[in-house]
């Protein structure tokens, strides 16, 4: 399956990366919905992470996103590092994340969409002032306030009962029809919207991959599935890659 996989990405022209919370894992931040993810340790962590908890409870929902949610000491593994090196080369045309942690532009990738937003980004809900990701840690005890109005600052992350940028997931869409290779890394592709992305392919015209360490709804559809870490077979596939270019 190796083989196969790395003969596909080979004669890729247009290949787009859908990532997941699973591509984050081996950087130290933990998914939601595995056996060990955040969701089996807080019930009630969708709740609290969710437009109308914030509005009503800021203090209990900062207390929450700061312990559960920030990892700024993380940094980019071998799958970020191997999708940057295949854009640089011209291979990858955009990788599309569910995740907010902020690591493929960090691992150097140009094209990344952030579906869900980021923990980077965010900005002050009266006068729409823009603060780092360090002013929410350093200085927002217990709530973040702007230093020009006193409003409450936001993080720039798509909460539950918020709908996702739609010129954004469009976007999406239009890379996702354009690609000859889907790569799906490290995501469930249970949550939708961005799991709909997966309803554009097309078995006739597009391959799929799928790189997940659990069965996805997908998985018969796709060319190549691997349930292994794809921190470890990501660049084992790029070394055949390499190989068969020779």
């Amino acid at each position: 399956m190796l083989s196969k996989a790395a003969d596909i990405l080979r004669h890729a022209k247009f290949l787009v990366c859908l990532l997941g919370a699973g591509a984050s894992v081996p950087s130290g931040i933990p998914d939601f919905r595995s056996s060990t993810g955040l969701y089996s340790q807080n019930v009630a962590a969708e709740e609290i992470l969710s437009a109308s908890y914030f509005s009503l409870y800021p203090e209990k929902f900062y207390a929450f996103y700061k312990k559960s949610m920030l990892y700024p000491q993380a940094r980019p593994n071998a799958i970020h590092y191997t999708l940057a090196k295949w854009e640089a080369k011209g291979r990858l045309r955009a990788c599309l994340t569910q995740n907010i942690d902020g690591l493929e532009l960090l691992a150097g990738l140009k094209t990344v969409l952030q579906l869900h937003g980021t923990v980077t980004r965010n900005h002050c809900l009266k006068c729409n002032g823009l603060y780092d990701l360090n002013y929410v840690i350093e200085k927002g005890t217990p709530v973040p306030l702007c230093t020009k109005c006193g409003g409450i600052i936001k993080p720039d992350v798509v909460l539950y009962e918020e709908p996702l940028d739609q010129k954004l997931l469009q976007l999406a869409r239009n890379f996702t029809l354009k690609a000859d290779v889907l790569l799906v890394i490290g995501t469930s592709l249970r949550v939708y919207p961005v799991a709909g992305l997966l309803n554009y392919f097309n078995p006739s015209l597009q391959k799929l991959i799928i790189l997940n360490k659990d069965e996805t709804p997908f998985d018969r559809e796709a060319d190549v599935v691997l349930h292994l870490p794809a921190e470890q077979i990501l660049p084992e596939i790029d070394r055949l890659v390499e190989e068969q270019e020779i």
